[in-house]
């Protein structure tokens, strides 16, 4: 019986070429796949969540005043849910005398029109105005004007938080 080497030698060379360009093709297609998914999720993220704003709001109370001020704020946050503003956490600062009588809250909000939109709401509760007169002697003023530090932010692009 003659067989034929070469030709065998042939085949077996061509099948692994095949395996090859269809191993190297599978790689490829996976790599494009993955940085195309990778993409386009987050640039959905981002477009999500451009509009949203966090607003960082810090009250200085008359010293000694502290502990009563966190305390309407207990129970106007109720009345803040109500109206779609959504409080991340309240905050008393400890160890830093510097900080002693502040009350430190952060809302965030879908968009800078929505923030206004809530804040006018829950100003305009007939509910409302009662927690503002228990407050207002317990704020620190400079020149007739409260000492209430209020900032809106931004998250940055690489924020957990967005």
């Amino acid at each position: 019986m003659k067989t034929n080497y070469k030709s065998a030698l042939a085949v077996r060379k061509r099948w692994k070429c095949k395996a090859w360009t269809l191993c190297g093709a599978a790689l490829l297609s996976f790599a494009a796949g993955s940085l195309l998914t990778a993409r386009l999720i987050h640039a959905s993220q981002v477009r999500a969540d451009s509009n949203r704003v966090f607003e960082l709001m810090i009250y200085h109370a008359v010293p000694g005043k502290g502990p009563e001020l966190e305390s309407i704020f207990r129970d106007i946050s109720k009345l803040q849910a109500k109206y779609d503003l959504n409080v991340v956490g309240y905050w008393v600062p400890n160890d830093d005398p510097a900080w002693k009588d502040t009350f430190i809250y952060l809302v965030a909000h879908p968009s800078l029109d929505e923030a206004k939109k809530n804040w006018h709401a829950l100003h305009a509760d007939p509910s409302f105005p009662a927690y503002r007169k228990a407050a207002e002697p317990l704020i620190q003023k400079i020149n007739d004007e409260y000492k209430v530090d209020e900032v809106y932010m931004r998250p940055s692009d690489y924020s957990a938080m967005k």
